[in-house]
C-alpha cells in the first residue's frame, strides 16, 4: 500500500501567522483609535480597514477555490475582485485625503499594507490546514477499506 505523504504547517509556523496577524490587526486598531482629526474620517478608515479586511478574505477564497479549475461564476470574479480593487481604492484614497501628519499617514499605511499582507498568509494557512485533515481523514478511511 503507498503511504500519502500529507502537508502540515509546524505549531511555530501557524504561531507566527496568527501573530502577524493580531499584531497587524492591534497596529491597525490602535492608530485608527488615536487618529488626529474628525470622527467622521475615523469612522471611514475603521469602515475601510474593515472592507479590506473582509475582501482580502474573500480574493484569498475565491484564488484558492478556482486554482486547479474554475469552480465560480466569471461575474463571481468580478464581485469579488471589484471588491477588493474599490476597498482597497476607497481606503486609500481617504488615507491620502485625510489632513493628518504624513508620518501618521505613513504608519496607518504601513499598518493596513502589514493587516493585508497577514490576511493572506492567515487564510493559505487555515485553507491548508483544512485540506490537511480532508487527506487525513480520506487516507484513513481508504485504509481501513483496504484492511477489510
Amino acid at each position: 500500500m503507498n503511504s500519502a505523504t500529507i502537508h502540515q504547517d509546524t505549531k511555530a509556523w501557524k504561531a507566527q501567522v496568527w501573530i502577524s496577524f493580531g499584531l497587524a490587526a492591534s497596529l491597525c486598531a490602535i492608530g485608527l483609535a488615536y487618529l488626529p482629526g474628525q470622527d467622521l474620517d475615523r469612522a471611514f478608515m475603521f469602515m475601510g480597514y474593515g472592507f479590506c479586511l473582509s475582501a482580502a478574505f474573500m480574493v484569498a477564497k475565491y484564488v484558492r477555490d478556482n486554482q486547479h479549475k474554475r469552480v465560480d461564476t466569471p461575474m463571481w470574479g468580478m464581485v469579488v475582485w471589484g471588491g477588493f480593487a474599490l476597498a482597497m481604492s476607497l481606503t486609500g484614497w481617504g488615507l491620502w485625503r485625510m489632513d493628518v501628519n504624513p508620518t501618521y499617514k505613513a504608519f496607518l499605511g504601513v499598518c493596513w499594507m502589514f493587516l493585508i499582507s497577514s490576511v493572506f498568509t492567515l487564510a493559505k494557512t487555515l485553507r491548508d490546514a483544512h485540506e490537511a485533515r480532508v487527506a487525513e481523514i480520506r487516507h484513513e478511511a481508504r485504509r481501513m477499506a483496504n484492511e477489510q
